[in-house]
């Protein structure tokens, strides 16, 4: 188990990534703070070590997608769905920020995942092939469909 000064340091200096990245994914601020818990759990109860903080924060940002994930095959076995899921809250952003924002949660989940790698997280193509476990051409076609699909929905350029 983790030290309480491991978990304070990475809540420092992941959180509000692995914030952005679960929101991204789950579109719902209250199944963000679940799977933000899950995540933390996780962590205090690795065992392994990290290379660097590089590889620690790939470890993050994998963890992070897989929880996602795994959270959305629950939600999507179960039968039933709170009031509260239908009164979302919406994150307070400029117009064109939100536009932006809108668009890029409705890109299929391979392409969500490399935008938000490559441009939030400033990942390079190499980083984000490692991260997720693909090969580097697959990331440069999956950012270049990305983007095209960002030009289309958004008009201008997206570089």
């Amino acid at each position: 188990m983790k030290s309480t000064e491991d978990v304070n340091r990475v809540m420092e200096t992941y959180a509000d990534m692995v914030q952005r990245i679960c929101f991204v994914h789950l579109k719902n601020k209250h199944d963000t703070e679940d799977v933000f818990q899950n995540v933390y759990m996780k962590y205090l109860l690795y065992e392994g070590s990290f290379e660097g903080s590089e590889h620690e924060k790939a470890w993050f940002v994998r963890v992070t997608i897989n929880a996602c994930t795994d959270w959305m095959r629950y939600l999507s076995r179960r039968k039933w769905v709170s009031l509260e899921a239908f009164g979302e809250e919406s994150v307070v952003l400029d117009e064109q920020s939100k536009e932006i924002l809108e668009v890029v949660l409705k890109l299929p989940e391979k392409y969500r995942n490399v935008i938000y790698l490559f441009y939030y997280e400033e990942y390079s193509a190499v980083e984000i092939a490692k991260i997720l476990g693909k090969k580097e051409n697959t990331i440069y076609t999956w950012l270049s469909r990305a983007k095209e699909i960002l030009r289309e929905k958004l008009g201008g350029e997206w570089s």
